[in-house]
């Protein structure tokens, strides 16, 4: 029985046939063109053109004329009114300029591979069929193709293949598309569609070696694999031959053998399909497979579960394969994960250093060298590793240079090396990209040590010296040391005598050098002017020396004399804010003497002084007094209030404040419900049904004030622990216009630090940010709006605690490549005339707050609570304690404000204030 991949790729192929047209190759003729039409109109014209008449008369038998009445009949039904018109509109005019404008873009910079990608989408947008083409293969000469490129060319191809030319073309197509990557689903799509071509001459065994071919590069891929192994054993299977079951019986046996995800319904089918029982040599290879399959789990789901380019998976998944050593595991491995990380060198270089080291075969070490260099053509290391690749197994030195004349290659390769740096580098950000000119020095070696050719490389060496190297003693010397190995004596001289004049780092190491060839090789006459020169050159150099160090020390004694200037200034300031601060302190003693001289007769005094100061309590009341104040030096009340009321006033705040009965032991049955409307009536009757959906409610308890009015939140105790965690799920529902928040009811005091914030604070990348929306925008109006651009999974509208709309939202995606559309696409969008800003989730840092400590004093211990008063250290930082009760703790004060001086022994007589009684105390506060 024929399988479904077999017929579909059958059928969708008919193959045409000599001799009288059949009525079924006219039907397949005519759809064929139905099929023309639904292309634009400049593909149709084109491909009528191209294969019309005279592949209707040679190969299908239909006349010329019913061929031109069906063109026109086409023509005539796509110009009709509403359809294609003949005149450009407004966007193919757009379309055709911005294609021009790619066109002369890629004549400047043909490298540029997202210019490629667009030329080929507007020119196949607009129909250009041979442009298209060209477009298409130059761009796969200088890159490689993704699958997804590949399959749309070879779709495009496939659609317009009429003849076994064309097939032959397609063919060409998928071979050089199974070159660049891994593609299980082009060897899928190869396998389907020479399935097509199988009435041709050779075409079972075309199909078959396409099979086998498939298998020994994606075979192994544990998740992909599997569809070529099936749609292989379909093909065999619907074959009528006498040998087709024993090769059925062959694929299924070497499926068996590998680990491949579904491995358990191959093998029932296997036994389902078998009239014979399975041999124990199959089971035993099957629960092999079984076992490898388990191992190699872990990481199969660790890639699942990463998001691409998952570089870290794939990195541990190769070292776990290089363990085994498998070698066509080790290669699978490499490949899938070249596939999303073609442009990580390391990744290619540790890939080549492997086949170089272990496998050693020439096709295949230099095909992907080949292909590393043409992914990340910017790497010296993988050039450097293809040429001694090639150097290793031989390789004809034409295929390497294109050409017999090497030396002219070699010396226009420096040229243009030289020309790059200058243009692409130096040119656009103003720096040299070889500061040291080690292209020039080794072009200048190879012409002088290989080539014999000085003049050469002294041309190279003045352009190396007007390059800005001529103050570097060690260019002089490079330059020197070549012309003594391969020049003159004269040349020599020449060279050091220039050094000497235009050397500025290290002038005595050149004099050096001159002298001692002079005192070897030169006469007395040379010897004479070397001495003048140098002695000379070297003088003025120690002058220069001079004048910089006097210079340098002018400047560096102007630095110290500013800031001399600025240290005065600054103590001046300090000592004027300082006497200012004392006169200050004067007026406010004065003041305060003033007060107390005058304080019995002014009537309009503040509170707390009139009670400290001009109060004199009764002996009775003094007692009061005394406890109020305590016998740790707390602050006095600032109330005038009589203490009576302060009482009354103290046990009604008490009697309002709520009462919430809790159990703590329950907290793991119960949820904390806040945020609802304080104008709610029975809440517990409200509340109720849409807890019960999630469990049996035990019971639920609202917080209500003394006076009834109902406090906004509520405990709903559950009665099994799975139904309060189901109840979390209603955080944010709204409830009378304002979204319920529900949290989990935790104890405060035992956990200071816990947080409930149900959302991710860290980069998502599948998830975007949208702000600046209009506050009438529903949730539906928003998703119909993000699912244009890829599958919706959820969308939050922001809100305040009231359920208002805050104009914010987050839309999440179900990939990332969809997120990253979006953005592309919705940015900068308007919508109810409000433009939109739309980018990836990426919330800023939550600040969380400081832990309040306890403050240590400088020695160690605690600071009293004491020095502050009863309440602590207020804002204010004012004290409130009389300055009487304050001098006992001076001491303390010091210490907060600065370390303060300690005895040698620390007792604890010494560092404790003397104990006073209370009536100490009394008299402190009451005396004038």
């Amino acid at each position: 029985m024929a399988t479904a991949a077999a017929a579909s790729a059958s059928e969708a192929e008919p193959e045409p046939k000599a001799g009288p047209t059949a009525e079924g190759e006219e039907d397949g003729v005519k759809t064929a063109r139905t099929r023309r039409k639904v292309l634009p109109r400049a593909v149709a014209a084109a491909a009528y053109k191209a294969v019309g008449p005279g592949w209707d008369q040679q190969e299908e038998g239909v006349s010329e004329s019913d061929g031109d009445e069906e063109y026109a009949m086409a023509s005539s039904a796509e110009s009709s009114p509403g359809e294609y018109e003949w005149e450009y509109d407004e966007e193919e005019e757009k379309n055709q300029l911005e294609i021009e404008r790619l066109e002369e873009q890629l004549s400047i910079n043909v490298y540029d591979y997202n210019c490629h990608v667009d030329l080929i989408r507007l020119l196949r947008l607009e129909g250009e069929l041979t442009k298209v083409r060209m477009a298409r293969q130059k761009m796969s000469e200088i890159f490689p193709l993704t699958e997804e490129l590949w399959l749309e060319w070879l779709h495009d191809e496939i659609s317009m293949a009429l003849d076994g030319l064309d097939r032959e073309h397609v063919y060409e197509l998928f071979e050089k598309a199974v070159k660049d990557y891994i593609c299980p689903n082009i060897w899928l799509e190869y396998g389907q569609y020479s399935v097509g071509g199988i009435g041709q001459k050779g075409g079972l065994e075309k199909v078959r070696s396409v099979f086998e071919r498939a298998l020994s590069s994606v075979g192994l891929h544990m998740t992909k694999g599997l569809a070529i192994w099936e749609a292989y054993r379909e093909f065999e299977s619907a074959i009528v031959e006498a040998a087709r079951l024993e090769k059925v019986h062959n694929l299924f046996r070497r499926q068996l053998a590998i680990p491949l995800y579904d491995m358990e319904a191959t093998f029932a089918e296997y036994e389902e399909w078998s009239e014979d029982p399975i041999p124990e040599s199959v089971i035993q290879n099957y629960n092999k497979a079984l076992q490898q399959l388990e191992r190699y789990k872990p990481y199969e789901e660790a890639l699942l579960q990463a998001e691409a380019p998952r570089l870290a998976e794939y990195q541990a998944y190769i070292d776990f394969e290089m363990k085994i050593g498998d070698p066509a595991r080790v290669q699978l491995i490499f490949e899938r994960a070249l596939v999303e990380n073609c442009l990580v060198p390391d990744l290619w270089i540790r890939y080549s250093q492997y086949l170089d080291r272990q496998l050693k075969v020439k096709d295949l070490v230099l095909s992907v060298h080949n292909r590393a260099v043409r992914n990340c053509p910017w790497t010296v290391a993988l050039w450097t590793r293809y040429l001694l690749a090639m150097e290793r197994h031989g390789v004809d030195h034409r295929v390497i240079s294109d050409s017999s004349k090497e030396l002219e290659e070699l010396r226009s390769a420096f040229t243009r090396a030289l020309e790059y740096l200058k243009q692409e580098v130096e040119e656009r950000f103003n720096e040299s990209g070889d500061p040291s000119c080690m292209i020039m020095q080794n072009w200048a070696r190879i012409e002088a040590r290989l080539c014999n050719n000085m003049q050469k490389a002294r041309e190279l060496w003045d352009s190396i010296m007007t390059k800005g190297n001529a103050k570097y003693a060690n260019m002089w010397l490079e330059y020197y040391n070549l012309e003594r190995a391969h020049g003159d004596t004269q040349h020599c001289r020449k060279a050091l005598h220039r050094a000497v004049q235009c050397t500025s780092d290290y002038p005595e190491h050149v004099c050096e050098v001159l002298l001692t060839m002079e005192r070897t090789e030169g006469t007395l006459e040379d010897w004479d002017i070397a001495v003048q020169k140098t002695e000379t050159r070297l003088a003025r150099v120690n002058e220069q020396r001079i004048k910089a160090a006097e210079k340098e020390a002018a400047l560096a004694q102007q630095e110290e004399e500013k800031a001399e200037q600025r240290k005065r200034a600054r103590a001046e300031k300090k000592a004027l804010k300082k006497k200012k601060k004392t006169r200050g302190a004067d007026k406010r003693k004065a003041e305060e003497d003033d007060e107390k001289e005058w304080g019995d007769d002014e009537e309009e005094q503040p509170s707390k002084r009139r009670k400290v100061e001009n109060s004199t309590p009764p002996a009775g009341e003094a007692q009061d007094l005394e406890a109020e104040m305590g016998l740790f030096g707390k602050s006095a009340p600032v109330d005038v209030d009589p203490p009576s009321k302060q009482k009354e006033r103290a046990a009604a705040l008490k009697r309002d404040m709520p009462k919430v009965p809790h159990d703590s032991s329950k907290d793991s049955i119960t949820v904390f419900v806040s945020n609802l409307p304080y104008s709610m009536d029975e809440p517990e009757v409200k509340l109720r049904p849409l807890f019960e959906a999630c469990g049996e409610v035990t019971e639920i308890r609202p917080i209500f004030s003394n006076r009834g009015d109902f406090r906004g939140y509520c405990y709903v105790e559950f009665k099994e622990e799975k139904s309060a965690l189901q109840a979390l799920e209603l955080d944010r529902k709204t409830v009378e216009g304002r979204p319920m928040f529900v949290s989990p009811c935790v104890d405060k005091s035992k956990h200071p630090d816990f947080k409930v914030f149900r959302y991710s604070t860290a980069l998502e990348k599948h998830k975007l940010f949208v702000s600046g929306l209009p506050f009438s925008c529903t949730k539906e109006e928003l998703e119909e709006i993000c699912k244009a651009h890829g599958t919706v999974k959820d969308i939050r509208l922001v809100t305040n605690r009231a359920g208002k709309p805050k104009g914010l939202a987050y839309v999440e995606y179900e990939n990332e490549s969809q997120a990253s559309q979006a953005v592309l696409k919705m940015d900068g969008m308007t919508i109810k005339e409000n433009v939109i800003k739309v980018a990836i989730s990426n919330p800023p840092q939550r600040k969380v707050p400081e832990k309040p400590e306890t403050k240590k004093a400088p020695g160690g211990g605690m600071v009293p609570r004491q020095i502050y008063g009863a309440r602590g250290k207020g804002r204010t930082q004012l004290c409130l304690l009389p300055r009487a009760l304050q001098r006992p703790s001076m001491t303390a004060a010091q210490a907060e404000n600065g370390p303060a001086p300690q005895p040698a022994v620390t007792t604890s007589a010494a560092t404790e204030a003397p104990k006073m009684s209370n009536a100490d105390f009394a008299k402190l506060l009451l005396r004038k």
